[in-house]
């Protein structure tokens, strides 16, 4: 895919093009109007590798793919492959980027990354990792680009994760939404089958581009309680990566994960000894929730339409005490 004309004032995406190390010129000038741009060869890259994807967006309860992205790149051996273009990508005045001030002076910036990685599980096999932002624009184009290289190095099959909040218990094993053409891995893991309209991303446009080309593809929705959505939730990561496991075989270290979860469940736990209100409305979480994992004939604890689930302001409430405190002791003091 390829494109020899300059990109129009008014066109912010252009054609999906690939280009090597160092962008194009232009004039004699540089000039970036790459939307992907490689960092190594793609036939250096070994074809048949599946692809696993998590991108952030309007959505990530428990910090599922935050933590999944950063544990993945900070845990395995990886090679960037390629990286998508921010400023045709990002609106920066909706979502500001960080810069590190020191005192007087600006000391560091780290720019917000869409990447392909080319990452070796815990057992050294390879795998295609796309990771990262969210773009805000050109989802057309970026999904056009991501199907293009998924043919070109012959992926096998193609995976995401994603996550949201649902009035489910903590004290039960988190379930996820599965979609996608791999009836296999349908039948065997989604706990959820709603027929609704969904806020989409920019996944659910790739997963969509794939299913018409007949391209094996999965997406899984972890299911976050409601009440912790907004803090970390180890757990759920930990669910996120079992179900890519689960579609591609690849293993994860994920060991500190589970030991994260573990201290994090006993806080909430004390949390809710300690509170008998609390522990009520958790335990009729956990009614609704069993009944509807047994297909009595009640309501999904998914939906809350009879309105006898507790809202996630009433447990989040008796919960913020303990989470504000824990992330106290988590991030050493720097404020002057």
């Amino acid at each position: 895919m390829s494109c020899s004309h300059r990109i129009e004032p008014r066109s912010r995406c252009g054609r999906s093009i690939r280009v090597r190390k160092g962008g194009g010129r232009y004039d004699g000038k540089m000039f970036d109007n790459q939307l992907f741009r490689q960092a190594m060869e793609t036939s250096a890259i070994p074809r048949g590798l599946p692809l696993v994807a998590g991108l952030t967006g309007f959505a990530d309860a428990g910090g599922v793919i935050t933590q999944v992205n950063r544990y993945v790149l900070d845990s395995l051996e990886s090679e960037r492959v390629g990286t998508f273009n921010n400023d045709m990508l990002m609106d920066y005045r909706a979502r500001r980027p960080l810069f590190q001030f020191e005192e007087t002076a600006l000391t560091s910036y780290e720019p917000p990354r869409l990447s392909l990685d080319l990452v070796k599980d815990e057992l050294g096999s390879p795998f295609l990792f796309l990771s990262g932002y969210e773009p805000d624009f050109c989802w057309e184009q970026v999904s056009e680009e991501m199907v293009t290289l998924i043919d070109e190095l012959e992926v096998s099959t193609s995976s995401w994760v994603h996550a949201i909040p649902m009035p489910v218990p903590h004290t039960r094993s988190l379930g996820v939404t599965v979609s996608g053409n791999r009836v296999d891995i349908t039948d065997a893991l989604s706990v959820w089958r709603p027929t609704t309209g969904v806020p989409g991303t920019l996944m659910h446009l790739i997963e969509y581009r794939l299913q018409e080309v007949g391209h094996p593809t999965s997406g899984f929705v972890v299911l976050v309680p409601h009440y912790l959505a907004d803090t970390e939730f180890p757990d759920a990561a930990v669910t996120a990566l079992q179900s890519i496991t689960k579609a591609t075989g690849l293993i994860f270290p994920t060991d500190a994960l589970r030991e994260s979860g573990q201290e994090f469940l006993a806080g909430i736990a004390k949390q809710v000894g300690d509170n008998q209100e609390l522990e009520r409305l958790v335990q009729k979480l956990e009614k609704r929730h069993d009944s509807y994992m047994e297909d009595n004939s009640v309501p999904s604890p998914l939906t809350g339409a009879d309105g006898e689930v507790p809202s996630a302001e009433t447990i989040a409430e008796e919960l913020q005490d303990f989470l504000a405190k824990r992330q106290t002791s988590d991030t050493p003091d720097t404020a002057p």
